[in-house]
């Protein structure tokens, strides 16, 4: 079965991972929210069901909500418009709009509407500004007929890179032949919203930082420091798919000699500073299945968001005025190998009260990493993970405002159980990723818990028919604490369910595909109110559109 998924849909990632390497070194509060909904908000489902796959399909949505935008004045600019036919990369420049302020906008939307059309496999791609990532995404499979899609980011953390002109450079690596025929046609915009009346200017970083190069100066009175990296296994090959790795003694086609567990690492001056378990990105060509994503695409597939590590402990540290190095590694990549595109970005924050902040790095607890891996050999082999870090780092700054201690807890965690056959006929997976991160900073403390889930099986069975089942989930729970009281809370819960099957390697129109796939995005908290929608599909045809808030 790894013909399909290596060699077949699932290798030509190969080429769709080039995107990142053929774009060269890319190199947000900070999280931004991201929401792809090629259809309106308002979609409503297309009728019964055919009773399997034709040559068209709904068009790609998610079921996450728009980002949401104040009702003030607005001024749009085209940041990219391109059509992708090879690894040549998109070029060009920005101007901030003149309308809508001077760089104290309330907020930055930005907006990717693509398509194509014919035959073509998922790729990778990314958009930088001034060298800074602002948006790294995957795309869908076409239809013959030809798709749409469209994906939007909050991205006012970048508001410092934003407010002067800048080149532009973007890539969506791709290869156009007899075969593979569909061209990606995309066009990037950015609306600005101006501060006025009652809305007032976001709060967002007052220096963006590229890590183009380990070697990093930052301003002197920094007080805050963040930093985000669009993490993915890519550049062909199995860290693609890195959690179906196994150790180079069991009979696998996807080796790796000490497993699956891996952790996003980042390091200041060699010494670790913050570590993050990686998203399981499964891209719409993933799990040897694309009839799963040809409408629903798995979680974050189109908005690749940044792991972001709180450094403020070691602000002291780097605000000596000298240059040290900020590196960030993969744990669990085999020694010499690559697959890992980890674009990075600082975001800084400084006290305007201070020309230079000092304070002290107070605290360096670093648990044993653990990796144990056992593989039972039988007619069913069974690769059993458990791997796991914990880090907790403090320090304190002497600002304008007092005496600031910043202490971060992080522990990680991955389970996995890993179940195939012999020529990998049945090949299954059940694995969970933790992500536990507390930040205490002055009188307030932080703490985010993040899940991932993956449980799915592909069989490959009589007559070449292929079949995967899997369900995904990401999850996250926060909370602060101010003086030992709740005074914020939120929850995300995005699930995704899928079971498709075809008949493999016959030319498209003799698959007799079907499939069904349910998607359900819930979002509630003390300032996110409450957004629950679920989205179903059978067959490509949008079956569902149910909102509960």
């Amino acid at each position: 079965m790894r013909r399909h998924r290596i060699m077949g849909l699932l290798g030509a990632l190969a080429l769709a991972a080039g995107t990142l390497a053929a774009a060269g070194p890319a190199s947000a509060s900070t999280a931004p929210i991201a929401a792809i909904a090629a259809a309106p908000s308002d979609a409503r489902p297309g009728g019964d069901p055919p009773a399997e796959f034709g040559t068209d399909w709904h068009d790609p949505l998610t079921a996450a909500p728009p980002v949401a935008r104040p009702d003030t004045r607005s001024c749009q600019v085209t940041l990219a418009e391109a059509q992708f036919r090879d690894f040549t990369p998109y070029r060009g420049s920005y101007a901030p709009p003149t309308g809508c302020g001077r760089g104290d906008w309330a907020e930055v939307v930005l907006r990717l509407d693509g398509k194509v059309k014919g035959r073509q496999y998922d790729r990778l791609g990314n958009l930088t500004v001034g060298g800074v990532e602002i948006l790294r995404t995957s795309t869908p499979e076409p239809s013959p007929d030809g798709i749409t899609w469209s994906v939007e980011k909050d991205v006012t953390p970048y508001r410092d890179t934003l407010s002067r002109p800048q080149p532009v450079e973007m890539l969506v690596g791709n290869v156009v032949d007899d075969t593979y025929t569909g061209v990606i046609d995309v066009k990037v915009t950015l609306t600005f919203y101006a501060a006025e009346g009652r809305t007032r200017p976001a709060d967002a970083p007052d220096r963006v930082l590229p890590l183009t190069t380990p070697s990093v100066t930052t301003p002197r009175n920094t007080e805050r420091l963040l930093a985000e990296v669009y993490a993915t296994g890519s550049g062909g090959g199995c860290e693609e798919f890195w959690y179906l790795t196994t150790p180079d003694a069991a009979p696998y086609s996807c080796k790796a000699t000490d497993g699956p567990y891996r952790e996003v690492r980042v390091l200041v001056d060699g010494r670790l500073a913050g570590l993050a378990a990686p998203f399981p990105t499964v891209w719409t060509g993933g799990w040897s299945n694309p009839f799963l994503w040809y409408v629903t695409p798995a979680p974050r597939a189109f908005d690749v968001q940044p792991l972001r590590y709180d450094l403020t402990p070691y602000a002291a540290l780097l605000n000596d005025g000298r240059p040290h190095r900020i590196e960030v590694s993969v744990s669990g990549v085999p020694a010499g190998q690559g697959g890992w595109s980890t674009a990075a970005n600082l975001l800084l924050w400084q006290d305007a009260g201070r020309e230079v902040v000092t304070g002290a790095l107070t605290r360096h607890e670093e648990s044993d990493p653990a990796n144990s891996v056992h593989w039972t050999p039988g007619t069913e082999h069974r690769l059993d993970t458990d791997g796991g870090h914990t880090l907790t780092v403090a320090g304190h700054l002497d600002t304008s405002h007092g005496l600031v201690t910043t202490t971060v807890t992080r522990a990680v965690r991955n389970t996995s159980v890993h179940r195939w056959t012999e020529g990998e006929n049945l090949d299954g997976l059940t694995a969970r990723w933790t992500d536990e991160e507390t930040v205490s900073h002055g009188g307030s403390a932080t703490t985010t818990r993040r899940t991932y889930t993956m449980d799915g099986e592909t069989t490959l069975g009589t007559g070449d028919r292929l079949r995967t089942v899997l369900s995904l989930g990401d999850r996250a729970d926060t909370t602060t604490l101010r003086g030992g009281r709740q005074v914020g809370w939120s929850r995300l819960e995005n699930t995704y369910a899928g079971d498709a099957s075809y008949t493999a390697n016959v030319p498209r129109e003799q698959r007799h595909a079907v499939g069904t796939t349910t998607v359900r995005y819930r979002l509630s908290g003390s300032a996110a109110g409450c957004y629950d929608r679920t989205v179903t599909t059978a067959q490509g045809v949008l079956t569902q559109d149910r909102r509960r808030c």
